[in-house]
């Protein structure tokens, strides 16, 4: 399983097209088979920067990822309304084990 925590700070007028183009990204991310979730937050305190975490099921999966045509333009479209370029960075699950169904937390 791989994680990966990817940090965005967007410009103050383009926070509402990046939100749109953010969620159709992770609507169709989480369809993909090698994506066991994809979450997309907004900051409280501050607006402009945001986060999303992606799990996936193996190291092959967020390459996958990065060649689905709803990340090609996602990332095209986003591109601009960054104020800095974005940042992953990758973790591993240390708990719940990578045994566990991260769909059902809970169980």
């Amino acid at each position: 399983m791989v994680i990966v925590q990817v940090y965005v700070r967007v410009k103050e007028k383009v926070i509402d097209q990046f939100i749109e183009a953010t969620i159709e990204n992770a609507k169709n991310s989480i369809r993909e088979p090698g994506v066991i979730r994809f979450d997309f937050m907004q900051e409280e305190n501050d607006p402009q920067s945001f986060l999303l975490t992606e799990i996936y099921k193996d190291a092959n999966a967020p390459a996958a990822h990065k060649n689905t045509s709803h990340y090609l333009i996602w990332r095209e479209s986003v591109a601009d309304m960054m104020e800095k370029p974005r940042e992953g960075v990758k973790y591993h699950a240390i708990y719940p084990s990578k045994e566990k169904n991260w769909g059902s937390l809970n169980e």
